[in-house]
């Protein structure tokens, strides 16, 4: 069982209560959001999944005059009846109680959530293991990280088992998308999802999995936007100003994780020439941790130059970053090709072997080599 404390999550569950006395914590199942939440000092846990902890929440302004003052965590608190009810009088009345509220899903996907929490809460994703997490691990080893993946069970096992990710896969299935979204056809989406893994970071093109999956294209976009619901899949959509030159409209489309990602392949071991995909995959798992955000975009033009991840933020020029393994086999077309139509903003190139940042000049561009630490610190900066 996962025991570490995962530092950087609880500070940020401590820093948000400063703000806002109910939180909703969110995240794909066993990410760890019933350990992060019990990790806390002094807090009061709720099963939610349990008939009798129902029984105790049926008077929701009862069970919070009980609980005044504490620090209280309702776990699946979309199993409730009106679980939107309890968090308003929460919010409203009782701001001294702190709640945590967790599910699998955001709080847009579920209709049992209403408008009436808008600006009343503050919304936490607990994503797979970032670099933080390793470090309170104490196991770095980004080689058993990519492929055991970034659940905290399973980072922890030597050598997960098919039947784990088989049993998470119908746990998923069962009560994520059944309860929430009510989806039919069971194999289909089970072969979207296979097929969607198996082509993690890659172009997404509907008509490509609605024949093998057996399904029309508007169905392939109900799949993916409840995987996206879910955190079971990042959709990443093209960054463009719609020049000609420009790709604008298919996204690419990563897994949520590593480990599934190597399950679905069918890889018992990793190849040297599998680490770059899966650098991309974690690279862009820190991005989400730090920023708290899907919005993160992709470039492409009709000539095969990408940029791996754009970052925009209100107001600032874009920052375009490549991930690559080693920084030895570092090309910079690509970057040249995206700042000949966007000269503004930063150029960072985030290799696993880069140490010590340093800084190369081509043709009048500016790029930065960087390692994670540095775009750790660097994303701290954009995202306090």
């Amino acid at each position: 069982m996962e025991t570490t404390i995962r530092t950087y999550w609880l500070d940020k569950l401590e820093t948000a209560w400063e703000q806002r006395s109910v939180l909703w914590l969110s995240g794909v199942r066993r990410v760890g959001k019933t350990v992060l939440c019990q990790s806390l000092d002094q807090i009061e846990y709720f099963d939610c999944e349990l008939p009798r902890v129902r029984q105790q929440l049926e008077d929701p302004q009862l069970f919070l005059e009980n609980m005044r003052g504490k620090r209280i965590v309702l776990d699946e608190i979309h199993r409730l009846a009106n679980p939107s009810q309890l968090l308003k009088i929460a919010a409203d009345h009782f701001p001294e109680t702190r709640v945590i509220a967790t599910g699998s899903s955001t709080l847009q996907a579920s209709a049992r959530f209403k408008d009436t929490l808008t600006g009343r809460k503050t919304e936490i994703w607990l994503t797979p293991m970032m670099s933080k997490d390793l470090e309170d691990f104490g196991d770095t080893n980004l080689a058993h990280r990519f492929k055991a993946g970034g659940l905290p069970p399973y980072f922890l096992s030597d050598n997960p088992r098919d039947n784990e990710y088989r049993e998470w896969i119908d746990s998923y299935w069962a009560k994520d998308i059944q309860e929430l979204f009510r989806l039919e056809r069971h194999w289909s989406f089970q072969r979207f999802l296979e097929l969607l893994f198996i082509n993690s970071g890659g172009i997404f093109e509907a008509t490509k999995y609605a024949q093998p999956c057996e399904i029309s294209r508007p169905t392939v976009s109900n799949y993916l936007n409840a995987m996206e619901a879910t955190w079971v899949a990042h959709v990443v959509r093209p960054y463009s100003t719609h020049l000609p030159s420009e790709i604008v409209s298919a996204p690419k489309v990563y897994a949520f994780d590593t480990g599934f990602v190597c399950y679905f392949k069918g890889w018992q071991e990793l190849r040297s020439e599998d680490m770059g995909l899966f650098w991309e995959h974690y690279v862009l798992n820190e991005i989400q941790s730090r920023s708290q955000s899907g919005d993160v975009r992709y470039w492409r033009d009709k000539s095969g130059h990408e940029i791996d991840f754009v970052l925009l933020e209100r107001g600032q020029a874009p920052i375009a970053i490549e991930c690559k393994w080693s920084a030895s086999a570092a090309k910079t077309q690509n970057l040249r090709a995206f700042r000949k139509r966007y000269p503004k903003g930063e150029n960072w190139l985030v290799a696993n072997d880069v140490d010590r940042s340093f800084q190369r000049a081509e043709d009048g561009l500016k790029i930065e080599f960087i390692g994670i630490n540095d775009l750790v610190r660097r994303l701290k900066a954009i995202y306090p």
